[in-house]
């Protein structure tokens, strides 16, 4: 199990470490929300066609759509986070059209449904099996991480931060999460990443395949490259050579 992942399949008990990225992430969110001017707020995000408006409405929803994960993992009973693709993209786009206080009232108000639901899941329960979205079985566990990932990613969404303000703990998680989605990649090109202390490294691609590309950086910057995110500090090819194309994350 890597490091810095979030507890395998046969992981019941409660994910204590996760929970509080948890709390520190959606606390750090709700900051740069609260930080934007309502004007602010409809301008533009770092993600292609989406304002700030959609991100935030974004991740409220996905809060709601985790909630539903840990209801069905305490009771039992087949909860999916959406009824359909349809659904969510309609309800994000709702979301984003509501005027700036609503919008900051509901990001508020689902937070505490999800807090509420991950600090009452009972610790027998955080093995159970839930679908992700993409309908991947993973255990209740797994519900955290990608709470974790949606906070912290979606804050630089915002663009008004940088990876340099996410936990370096939480930027090597991150790079293991994409680096173990990306060692079967076909499309992805064979990198190994490297911390500039050299204390930790990745391989990106199909193993067996050309030699790969070293590419070495502080671990926000890694972090940056292999989500997709704009790279707060400088990235290093071995022999100078220019940077691989890495495939989207998610």
């Amino acid at each position: 199990m890597p490091q810095h992942l979030p507890p395998g399949d046969a992981v019941s008990a409660r994910p204590d470490p996760m929970l509080e990225w948890v709390a520190k992430g959606t606390a750090a969110f709700e900051a740069a929300v609260h930080w934007l001017t309502d004007s602010g707020i409809t301008g533009p995000s770092y993600l292609p066609g989406w304002s700030r408006a959609h991100v935030v409405a974004h991740v409220t929803r996905n809060a709601d759509a985790l909630v539903n994960l840990l209801t069905w993992a305490r009771t039992g009973v087949e909860t999916p986070m959406y009824a359909s693709p349809d659904q969510r993209t309609n309800e994000i786009e709702d979301g984003a059209r509501q005027p700036a206080g609503a919008l900051r009232a509901d990001l508020l108000a689902a937070d505490g449904r999800l807090t509420e639901e991950l600090a009452g899941l009972p610790d027998q329960c955080w093995g159970a099996t839930v679908r992700t979205a993409r309908g991947r079985e993973v255990p209740a566990t797994m519900v955290a991480w990608m709470r974790v990932r949606e906070v912290w990613v979606h804050t630089v969404d915002l663009d008004i931060t940088t990876f340099d303000d996410i936990p370096h703990e939480v930027c090597a998680a991150l790079v293991d999460d994409v680096a173990t989605a990306f060692l079967t990649h076909p499309d992805c090109p064979p990198v190994e990443l490297r911390t500039e202390d050299n204390a930790r490294s990745w391989l990106l691609g199909v193993p067996g395949g050309a030699e790969p590309v070293v590419v070495s950086g502080d671990l926000p910057s890694l972090a940056a490259y292999t989500t997709g995110r704009p790279v707060p500090g400088p990235l290093h090819p071995a022999g100078g050579g220019i940077l691989p194309k890495l495939p989207a994350w998610l």
